[in-house]
């Protein structure tokens, strides 16, 4: 059973899953999709892999560099 303190993994994973996805599409790799959107491309590979709480700041930057709404990047 989850108890409070433990984060929501199953959604950080989903998230970067997404994230991952609409970059591959694009034909992006994860170093220049952290240029693109001032992020590091560590940061970008652990956003991925679901083992960051993204920010709602760093969540619109790459939505704005993946080209998609808010809202088109949660439909997972």
């Amino acid at each position: 059973m989850r108890t409070k303190s433990q984060p929501n993994l199953t959604l950080r994973r989903k998230f970067g899953n997404r994230v991952r996805e609409l970059r591959a599409d694009m034909g992006l790799s994860q170093e220049e999709l952290g240029f693109k959107a001032d992020l590091h491309r560590t940061y970008i590979g652990s956003i991925e892999r679901g083992e960051q709480n993204v920010s709602l700041d760093n969540i619109g930057r790459i939505a704005k560099q993946l080209k998609i709404s808010l809202s088109e990047l949660f439909k997972f």
